[in-house]
């Protein structure tokens, strides 16, 4: 790709990945795959795409605060946890060779599609253990705080290492643990990637991997991305682009497992 195009290209990937984290997630597989194809090192792009689309993952913290109130115990302990174990996935990352990040990536595409994928029949399972807890209010049950914990540790170190599809596996344990309302569950699930990802980014900063003359664009594209997304969610069927991000996830998990010496 000639370099003059790079940053129309890059911007463009960072804006649609915008719009597709405000709408159902999945942002990383537009972003990782552009910044590879731009010329970057896997773990290079890697590093740059969770920048990039890091910013718009911040600023939705606020949107929440009302139901963080009703869990606020539980706030510093997952977070706690988030920074732990996305310090140990972004170190991991940063210390391992390049070549060996790129064998797992096709192995990573397919985890996250695979969690995006079961995201439809998992929401389904939530609401059914909602309504009958509204009507049978004794079944109301106590988060299972160590278990919480302990599955988060792994998804927050997934998440450093590389994070597609992560939010849909967060949101899993959240449920299965004894989070009962779908606000609150997004409002925790908003913390525990936000401060993961936030303390991956410090620690790519820090180990010199982002790759800066493209990044500063494509934070911009992404926010702006982000906003059009949420005024536009309503008009965005959500039914038409879930299976789309499912499909590329998977026809990217394909493409690397066909082609990760090539690149």
């Amino acid at each position: 790709m000639h370099n003059s195009f790079h940053y129309i290209f890059l911007a463009a990937a960072a804006f649609l990945g915008g719009v597709v984290n405000s709408v159902a997630g999945g942002g990383g597989f537009l972003v990782f795959p552009s910044l590879l194809k731009a010329g970057l090192l896997p773990i290079e792009a890697n590093a740059t795409g969770t920048l990039a689309l890091w910013p718009g993952q911040f600023t939705s913290i606020a949107g929440y605060r009302e139901d963080l109130k009703k869990h606020h115990r539980l706030v510093i302990p997952v977070a706690l946890v988030a920074l732990v174990g996305g310090l140990g996935g972004a170190l991991t990352l940063l210390k391992g060779s390049q070549g060996g990040f790129l064998r797992l990536v096709p192995y990573l595409f397919l985890l996250g599609s695979t969690s995006f994928a079961l995201s439809g029949p998992m929401r389904r399972m939530v609401r059914r253990r909602i309504e009958d807890q509204a009507v049978h209010p004794e079944h109301r049950r106590r988060v299972a705080l160590i278990p919480l914990l302990v599955s988060l540790l792994a998804i927050t170190y997934y998440i450093g290492y590389f994070g597609a599809g992560a939010g849909m596996l967060t949101l899993s344990a959240l449920a299965l643990c004894g989070v009962e309302k779908i606000a609150e569950m997004n409002a925790l699930k908003v913390v525990i990637t936000t401060v993961a990802n936030g303390v991956a980014v410090i620690t790519f900063i820090v180990g010199g991997a982002i790759e800066w003359r493209y990044c500063w664009l494509m934070m911009i594209a992404c926010a702006v991305g982000g906003y059009t997304g949420a005024r536009k969610s309503r008009k965005i069927s959500d039914r038409v682009l879930r299976p789309c991000i499912i499909a590329l996830g998977f026809g990217l998990a394909i493409y690397f497992f066909l082609h990760k010496q090539a690149l």
